[in-house]
């Protein structure tokens, strides 16, 4: 079961997640919104057991204290312990969540600490990967390592992976590995040179395309 949540701030999107068969439940940037998202676990008997943050950047994060004031479950960001299962939140590191698992995958670019949660099928990108965009860099060292993550972390998943973004940005909601691989321009572009030369002109290339 996944919940979007329209959580505000710059379209922010947040998101519940859970296990249909244990009603155990993960909650992915909870930001302008948290009580809303509590509400909603609580009245439908959901009971969170995880809280993650895909990047440290303020409209992702500034619903952690109140969330925890809510449920008692502390947000979790890359590098950080959770206590409860004794493990970190690092590239490769996979969560029980019931009968599903939940799959860290760190994708610098946007963030140092950028990550992306892949959940049965479902992909959980942040601000790495939007719907017929990416997410911010700087020009030179952050846009070269986003390229590298979106192409040898993201893209190798299977087509029909569900991709579930930070910001609802695109011309759809949601989208699908196979969609952003096909039509996505600047996951079309042959090079990191390329990418980062749509980065710098990006403004006209929205203009000429009709993209808002």
């Amino acid at each position: 079961m996944i919940k979007t949540f329209q959580t505000g701030g710059n379209k922010n999107l947040g998101y519940l997640i859970a296990d249909d068969a244990t009603e155990r439940a993960v909650v992915i940037d909870p930001s302008y919104d948290p009580t809303a998202i509590a509400a909603f676990a609580s009245a439908n008997g959901y009971e969170v057991v995880y809280v993650f943050n895909t990047h440290d950047h303020h409209d992702h994060t500034n619903g952690n204290e109140t969330f925890e004031a809510a449920t008692g479950v502390r947000a979790l960001k890359f590098g950080d312990l959770d206590a409860k299962t004794g493990l970190t939140v690092a590239d490769g590191v996979t969560f029980p969540l019931g009968d599903a698992t939940i799959r860290i995958i760190h994708t610098p670019g946007h963030t140092p600490e950028s990550i992306c949660l892949l959940i049965d099928g479902a992909l959980f990108t942040g601000d790495t990967l939007f719907v017929g965009k990416v997410g911010g860099t700087d020009l030179e060292d952050g846009a070269r390592t986003e390229y590298a993550s979106l192409h040898e972390k993201l893209l190798i998943l299977p087509g029909d992976t569900r991709v579930y973004p930070g910001h609802d940005v695109g011309v759809t909601q949601k989208s699908t590995i196979r969609h952003e691989r096909d039509t996505n321009p600047f996951l079309l572009r042959p090079d990191v040179e390329s990418f980062v030369e749509l980065k710098v002109n990006w403004a006209e290339y929205k203009k000429e395309h009709g993209i808002e």
